[in-house]
């Protein structure tokens, strides 16, 4: 039924670019016929919108790979620089919240541990929507901010790292077996920012498994057994990609290698002093408003990407 859905919204899509191109060419043909320049503005514009559905429109046609049509699971962590790097962190995750919303996904959080003093150390949060994963597999990597340090009373220039991981949320049973000495399982109070993330019970879990060291962790249920059951399907879904990358060569690029996260890692770069931009080093696609990437307005960059694979 979800993909028989998605394909219908697929046609419909497809039907309504069609009409707008027909009503275009007609205002065209008016405004020959009337000799109308006044129509030429209208034109314009409903010219550049039609564009922008129809490179949309594109762009999703290029997420047809095995789990690009699942929500995703992301991961941010602050890198080394305390403070700086946590803020950082915090910024990244509301700038992807500001895309989900845009999107109309929905963003529900699995684990977050707060900044010491502010931001965030680390946080895992589920975004859900049709090809989520798709677009945000592209994020992928570190992201390093340069700017001036509000936090440092001399004003100087400071560089931050943070780092983005991404997973699909595969929601079919998988056939892995993980036996029972192979995981530690360990519980722990849940924590949030006022309580405005996730409970603040002794319900939390982290699951560490030992033969390749992957650590899970979600404490936004209510219920101990309903954290350890979404964290036990995120550890089998890292699993499986691990092993899917050692046996095939077609999804070797799902999770990537893991870096430091630190300087020559990282993808993106957002500086804001002494000048604006923005730009991803996979693509060398730039923007100099980061303001507006901060907020949300990614989909540049991940156009490139997608376009560029």
């Amino acid at each position: 039924m979800k993909e028989l859905k998605q394909q219908q919204e697929l046609v419909k899509t497809v039907h309504t670019l069609d009409t707008r191109y027909e009503d275009i060419g007609l205002l065209i043909e008016m405004g020959y016929e009337d000799e109308d320049v006044s129509v030429i503005e209208e034109i314009e514009a409903e010219l550049k919108e039609f564009e922008t559905a129809f490179e949309a429109l594109r762009i999703q046609t290029l997420l047809s790979g095995e789990y690009d049509s699942c929500s995703a699971i992301v991961t941010l962590h602050a890198g080394a620089g305390g403070t700086e790097s946590c803020d950082w962190a915090g910024m990244l995750y509301r700038m992807y919240n500001r895309w989900a919303e845009r999107k109309g996904f929905s963003v529900q959080v699995l684990d977050y541990l707060d900044g010491d003093i502010t931001g965030i150390k680390t946080v895992t949060f589920e975004v859900s929507g049709e090809n989520a994963y798709g677009y945000l597999k592209s994020e992928k990597g570190v992201h390093r901010l340069v700017r001036i340090s509000p936090f440092n009373s001399a004003g100087k220039r400071q560089t931050s790292f943070a780092s983005c991981d991404v997973v699909p949320d595969i929601e079919d049973d998988i056939d892995i077996e993980i036996a029972d000495d192979e995981i530690k399982i360990d519980t722990y109070r849940a924590s949030g920012a006022g309580g405005q993330h996730v409970n603040k019970t002794s319900s939390a879990i982290r699951i560490t498994h030992l033969p390749t060291g992957i650590i899970v962790q979600c404490q936004n249920e209510r219920s101990q057994y309903f954290n350890k059951e979404k964290a036990m399907q995120m550890l089998k879904v890292k699993l499986r990609l691990m092993r899917e990358q050692e046996q095939a060569e077609k999804v070797s690029g799902i999770r990537g290698e893991v870096k430091e996260i630190g300087f020559g890692n990282q993808i993106r770069s957002y500086v804001m002093q002494p000048y604006t931009l923005v730009k991803d080093h996979r693509t060398n696609t730039e923007s100099s408003n980061v303001t507006a990437v901060l907020d949300g307005n990614i989909d540049m960059f991940i156009n490139a990407y997608l376009v560029g694979r």
